[in-house]
């Protein structure tokens, strides 16, 4: 099967500053790819393009089988589009925003009421369907505004930082809202600062930087490009600190960190380090307060790739 989005060279230039630098990307159908990348990376701005709100300055782009420029008319009845703030009106009531869309895509007045009422039962908005919008709640009008992306039943969707914003509760539903568009046939994009967010919902992952992408795959493997497992000791005797770097640096395979009286130490071999680690420290008779063998985290990865700390409440428009 042909990609459902993919995107080849793609430059976008707004005076000196290069928002997009050889933007390359290919998603398959019925998946979610994630963006990662800091403010500013081209997250927003491949957005735009993949959905014919910016033409790029070079390269090209399909969706969904459209070039994003020449068939640009036809392509938007094929997609559809949430971005970091909910697009809807305060005056209107939940249905009427849901009708008003759903006329713009050319439904028609019966079949848009009827596709609204689907929609609003869908997103757990029934009982608020009749109030006007502002009066909704922050996670209310994120899922009034995915529905109204949905309106035309569109094989592709374009979500940008779509959960920037929203308390815990309203973020983990909003996941499973998404989780369940896929599972029917759904393309996904996605654009997130939040690691967890891309951890679970993606299912390929490239992380951006200065307008082009400098790492893709699943989690997984983006966590395997830097080192593997990590062991995490935590000692109680700050002296025993230099005995711990001396006798394990042989296990690590990169930097080792110590935090206090903690220690992590980059491995290969996973429980068998563990083990081994446990091992020589009981014979130097260094007591170990707690430790444990964790994976590397993609807030580690987006450091380690990037140079950039993660956000955790990002706000500031992306380029």
């Amino acid at each position: 099967m042909p990609p459902a989005i993919m995107a080849e060279g793609l430059v976008k230039k707004y005076g000196d500053v290069i928002a997009l630098d050889g933007m390359n990307l290919s998603v398959p159908e019925g998946t979610v790819f994630g963006l990662l990348g800091p403010n500013g990376a081209g997250k927003t701005t491949t957005v735009r393009i993949l959905t014919t709100l910016l033409k790029p300055d070079a390269g090209h782009a399909t969706v969904a089988g459209f070039d994003v420029v020449a068939d640009a008319h036809r392509l938007r009845s094929h997609i559809g589009a949430s971005g970091q703030y909910a697009a809807v009106d305060d005056h209107l009531t939940g249905a009427e925003n849901l009708e008003m869309v759903g006329r713009l895509y050319h439904l028609g007045t019966k079949p848009s009421k009827q596709r609204a009422r689907e929609l609003l039962e869908r997103f757990d908005l029934t009982e608020a369907a009749d109030r006007p919008v502002q009066g909704y709640s922050g996670g209310m009008r994120r899922r009034l505004d995915l529905a109204a992306a949905l309106v035309a039943n569109p094989p592709v969707l374009f979500l940008d930082e779509p959960t920037t914003g929203l308390d815990p509760r309203a973020r983990a539903g909003l996941w499973d809202t998404i989780s369940e568009l896929v599972a029917t046939g759904t393309t996904v994009l996605l654009t997130t600062q939040y690691m967890e967010e891309a951890d679970r919902l993606a299912d390929r992952i490239a992380v951006v930087d200065h307008g082009h992408v400098i790492a893709l795959g699943t989690a997984d493997e983006l966590k395997d490009q830097i080192g593997g497992d990590r062991i995490e000791l935590t000692v109680t005797n700050p002296a025993d600190l230099e005995t711990v770097r001396r006798t394990l640096a042989p296990l690590a395979v990169g930097d080792m960190r110590t935090d206090a009286l903690h220690v992590t130490i980059p491995v290969t071999s996973g429980a068998a380090s563990l083990t081994s680690a446990l091992g020589t420290l009981a014979a130097e008779r260094v007591t170990v307060r707690d430790a444990s063998l964790r994976r590397p985290t993609l807030d580690e990865v987006f450091l380690t790739l990037t140079g950039h700390q993660t956000t955790d409440s990002p706000k500031e428009h992306d380029r």
